[in-house]
């Protein structure tokens, strides 16, 4: 059997999105997990082939095609496993999506805030531009602890997107005090951190 090729490092939380979701779709062994590193200001011309974004996750399907980005990867494994738990059909659907939507955005601003403060000359940092990433992890977070009831139901793509965002935060700035605001989010968080496949993948600095 061929093996998928999934490009991944440790601390990217949308390659530990597809890890987990392979995870929990049984297709963990058809996926071979290919570590990659990659900047925004010196990318690599070979990984550039694979995503033109030069941003991880990409997967490399059985046929040789290649699917980015982490939803869409999550989205073509749930076919390949023909699952409709993790990305359910019907109208329940959008509002699933939706949620990962809002959670990859959050955890695409923690990611921002990354290359601001410890990519950026600190002559060139704005601090401003710094706090208004800040604002939308914290917006989102708020969004979901005055909501944590749709976070109850069974594991779908929107928690493994908030749960992957959290951990990244938790790993580069540890000191940001995310739970003090949001207790409901942080007991879910800290129940879901113990299921096999988020402990597998779980980020190692």
């Amino acid at each position: 059997m061929h093996r998928m090729k999934l490009y991944t490092s440790d601390l990217s939380p949308f390659a530990r999105k597809c890890r987990i979701v392979a995870a929990e779709l049984g297709l963990s062994d058809r996926v071979e997990l290919v570590p990659q590193s990659v900047s925004p200001v010196t990318p690599d011309a070979g990984y550039l082939r694979a995503n033109p974004l030069g941003k991880l996750p990409a997967l490399i399907t059985d046929e040789g095609h290649t699917v980015f980005d982490s939803h869409v990867i999550c989205e073509y494994l749930c076919s390949l496993a023909g699952d409709t738990r993790l990305v359910p059909t019907g109208a329940s659907r959008f509002d699933v999506l939706t949620r990962q939507a809002l959670a990859s955005g959050m955890t695409d601003a923690v990611i921002l805030v990354r290359y601001e403060t410890a990519l950026r000359p600190e002559s060139l940092r704005w601090s401003d531009w710094t706090a208004g990433q800040w604002r939308k992890f914290d917006e989102g977070l708020g969004w979901f602890e005055a909501h944590a009831g749709v976070l109850d139901g069974p594991l779908d793509l929107a928690q493994i997107a908030l749960a992957c965002g959290l951990g990244y935060t938790d790993v580069r700035f540890p000191d940001r005090g995310w739970r003090a605001g949001a207790p409901r989010i942080a007991a879910w968080y800290a129940q879901i951190e113990t299921l096999p496949a988020f402990q597998a993948t779980r980020p190692k600095t």
